[in-house]
This record gives structure tokens, C-alpha cells and sequence, in this order.
């Protein structure tokens, strides 16, 4: 079963943010938890990890 990944709001004032690098391709394998993509604010800059095991289906967003 497909799982998104969404980008997380990283704060009440998070209006947009940037993804700045992807750690994995379409069809590698990830388990939970393991870093998929980082993301930038106007503020910060974050990582976005996995909530399920399984593979990358399909990039949304570059």
C-alpha cells in the first residue's frame, strides 16, 4: 500500500518551504525513519524522514 510523504509545518508561521536535497531515488528501498529529503524555511532547515518501511514510488516535487 502507497504511504505520502508530506513536508512537515515546521512552525505556526511556516508558510512555504524548499526541499534542498533528496536522499533517495525512485525505487530505493527506506525504512522507517531513515532521512529521505531535507527541507529549508526562511528560518531553518530540517529533515524529513520516513513514517513506513518501503520503496520510493514517485518523486512529487524537485
Amino acid at each position: 500500500m502507497a504511504h505520502e510523504v508530506i513536508m512537515p509545518k515546521l512552525g505556526l508561521a511556516m508558510t512555504y518551504g524548499t526541499i534542498t536535497k533528496w536522499y533517495k531515488k525512485v525505487g530505493d528501498f527506506v525504512k522507517a525513519g531513515e532521512v529521505v529529503a531535507e527541507i529549508e524555511t526562511d528560518k531553518l532547515s530540517s529533515e524529513v524522514e520516513s513514517p513506513v518501511d518501503g520503496y520510493v514510488l514517485k518523486i512529487f516535487a524537485q
